[in-house]
């Protein structure tokens, strides 16, 4: 399935978000955890390598629409 991000890039949606530590992949887990927003992400898959925080445009796009597309679905962790 193709999408775009905010800046108008075609994007391969099953890739974002089958690759742990991309900046979908950790824009949706911090919305899950209702943590706030914080763009970063892992090159080397979640927690590995060198966390990255000064994102390009695109990666910083595809952060917040990991993090709004988790908001939307409503899908929190459930700390009870």
């Amino acid at each position: 399935m193709t999408t775009f991000n905010y800046a108008g890039q075609a994007l391969d949606y099953t890739k974002m978000i089958n690759r742990h530590g991309s900046p979908y992949d950790r824009g949706a887990a911090d919305s899950y955890y209702n943590r706030p927003i914080r763009p970063h992400y892992y090159p080397e898959g979640s927690y590995h390598g060198e966390e990255v925080t000064e994102l390009t445009d695109e990666e910083l796009a595809d952060y917040l629409r990991g993090y709004e597309d988790n908001e939307r679905a409503g899908d929190h962790k459930d700390w009870s």
